[in-house]
């Protein structure tokens, strides 16, 4: 460039003394005149920077930046440097959205904005109207940004919208991912390997929709995303052993105990094999597994795991309330054995160390509330309650969500000692607490129910009916329409419907209680054969006796396959028939009788009853 200027300046110097000589004549030529340069003898000032050129050392110093500040300041300058519509900006956008995010640095509606503002910008892009036509590094592009909207959305407790972002990122995603066993897994031609992203997005899929109490399809989600990283990741991870124990505890959490055992035993070879035995992650494996354990009422198997899990807890000098809920579940373990004086002793200490009117004391006093309840000390257990109740109140504003769950404790103690009007108090106190936390709604159903269920108990029918009805609702939601808890809630709304003599309201209800027990418990459990007894009860107070008689002589078979142990039951179920036979005999006109009541089509074995059945 300097040598091009010199040979400019010596080839214009004669032009430049003649127009200094002589003025340039006006001409008629309307045109304006070409635009003057002006030359000094010293160095010319350096030439602007193109925009281009300025874009480019905007994104460079955006891609060299580290911190937080350092970012932010870069941004500004290639926010001013690219056209509202570039592509660069949106992934500048991206970039900084997913680095707040990590970082914790920023409130997740800043975070949303540049999420949003990036998918503005992709979305109006060329192709990006549908997924089968965006291109491969568009869309993984665009699903990113799709699922840092979502992950703000979550923080903001704007759940709905989060799950939209998310579902919408993974549809994009679904068609780039591999079948299994592919040879270049996972990765596009230009070597971006989609698999990170995809478990991002149904990890996050699953914190939204168990927030939103949708907890089965939560599971599905992170078994999905497991399966992820167990194509990521090595053979033998140690942040294998996480996932799995973090799936076993959603298993749990649902009460599903049989699921969550071998994820859990899984999570413990894992973190054995890669961290050994005396790890921390292998000491929260065996807690984990003391409360599955639990769960499957093994109880000497469970006290067996956490005090393994306490004896590694202890050798790493961990205390603190790690420590202490450890020797709580132990105490309650201890209780479910029947060693009392043992659960007392080891509560005794607990509340040694725990601060006062700290929330650990009122865990201490409710477990102390369980061992005398169990030894049927009324008293020293109503104590203990009010106790734990009056600490758990100063709790509330601070730790709504602990305290709510405590206090489901607390009313199933109270209903122990037969104070059901406390029991329900507490249950409206607590389902009031939980309606204000988004993320409690898969809770919400379960306290309904149980208020239901206790109003029902001490006959208040009428008041019984409203929470039952809204309890099913929000377990359907949470659980699914097939949940064996859905379950008994209508086998509750038809005994609450039977008691205000709506018997056609109830036949409804012990209809659909049968019919999600037959497919979560097994149409030979002893709950589903009650609730076809209860079906049959109601069809025979309608005077529907066919009907009745032909789910009774179900309940009087599938009495019958439980064999010996059984036998009160099969006779009982043989005398009801019998009685609903009677009736049904007795309203019929005699040419009726041949051909309308149905026989039971086995012969009953060896009973008076059964003898009677086939006359």
């Amino acid at each position: 460039m300097a040598l091009r200027r010199a040979v400019s300046l010596r080839l214009l110097r004669p032009l430049i003394r003649a127009a200094v000589s002589s003025p340039a004549r006006k001409t008629l030529n309307p045109l304006p005149p070409p635009p003057r340069r002006h030359f000094s003898p010293r160095p010319p000032p350096p030439l602007p920077a193109s925009a281009a050129a300025l874009a480019e050392a905007a994104e460079e110093a955006f891609e060299e930046a580290r911190t937080t500040n350092d970012m932010l300041a870069a941004f500004s300058r290639l926010e001013a440097a690219l056209p509202a519509n570039d592509k660069r900006l949106a992934l500048a956008c991206l970039k900084l959205g997913q680095h707040l995010e990590a970082s914790g640095s920023a409130d997740p509606s800043r975070i949303l904005a540049l999420a949003l503002r990036s998918l503005g910008i992709l979305e109006s892009s060329p192709g990006a109207a549908s997924s089968s036509t965006t291109p491969a590094p568009d869309a993984v592009s665009l699903a990113m940004a799709l699922h840092l909207a979502g992950s703000a959305s979550f923080d903001l407790s704007r759940f709905h919208d989060a799950l939209s972002f998310l579902s919408r990122s993974l549809r994009l995603l679904s068609p780039l991912l591999p079948d299994k066993g592919a040879a270049a897994f996972g990765e596009e031609p230009g070597g971006f390997d989609v698999r990170p992203v995809a478990h991002a997005v149904r990890l996050q899929l699953a914190n939204v929709k168990t927030a939103l109490g949708r907890r089965e399809e939560a599971l599905a989600d992170m078994r999905a995303s497991l399966d992820l990283k167990e194509s990521i990741l090595p053979p033998g991870s140690r942040e294998l052993g996480a996932a799995y124990r973090d799936l076993a505890e959603a298993h749990a959490a649902v009460l599903d105990f049989k699921q969550a055992l071998p994820l859990c035993q899984k999570a413990l070879e894992l973190h054995e094999s890669t961290l050994g035995k005396n790890s921390v992650e292998v000491a929260h494996d065996r807690r984990m597994l003391g409360v599955i354990y639990t769960g499957l009422e093994q109880h000497e198997q469970a006290l067996e795991q956490n005090e393994m899990s306490q004896k590694v807890m202890k050798s790493w000098g961990m205390g603190g309330p790690e420590l202490l809920h450890a020797e709580i579940d132990a105490a309650n373990i201890k209780i479910a054995l029947g060693k009392f004086d043992e659960a007392v002793s080891v509560l005794k200490n607990v509340a040694k160390q725990a601060e006062k009117d700290s929330e650990m004391r009122a865990l201490v006093f409710i477990s102390m509330a369980k061992a005398l309840a169990n030894q049927e000390k009324a008293g020293d257990t109503k104590r203990c309650l009010e106790i734990a109740c009056d600490i758990l109140e100063k709790e509330e504003l601070s730790a709504p969500d602990k305290v709510a769950e405590a206090y489901i404790e607390v009313s199933s103690l109270y209903e122990m000692v037969n104070e059901f009007d406390k029991a329900i108090s507490l249950l409206k106190r607590s389902l009031a607490m939980l309606e204000r936390i988004p993320q409690a709604q898969h809770m919400e159903g379960n306290v309904a129910a149980r208020i239901g269920w206790l109003l029902l108990l001490t006959g208040k029918v009428s008041e019984a009916i409203p929470y039952l009805e809204d309890a099913v609702e929000r377990m359907k939601d949470s659980f699914g329409p097939k949940h064996y808890g859905v379950g008994y809630v209508y086998n509750n709304l038809g005994a609450a419907y039977m008691e205000m003599d709506r018997p056609q309201s109830a036949a409804q209800m012990f209809a659909l209680a049968k019919e999600v027990m037959d497919v979560s418990l097994g149409p030979h459990h002893s709950d589903t054969i009650e609730a076809c007894q209860s079906l049959a009860n109601a069809y025979n107070a309608m005077g529907s006796y066919a009907l009745a008689m032909e789910f009774q002589k179900r309940v009087v078979d599938s009495w019958r396959n439980h064999g010996p142990d059984a036998r009160d039951e099969l006779k009982e179920a043989i005398r009801l028939y019998n009685q609903i036979k009677t009736k049904a005999l007795a309203s019929l006109s005699p040419e009726d009788l041949p051909n309308t009541l149905p026989e039971p089509q086995e012969q009953e074995a060896d009973s008076d009853s059964a003898k009677a059945v086939q006359q």
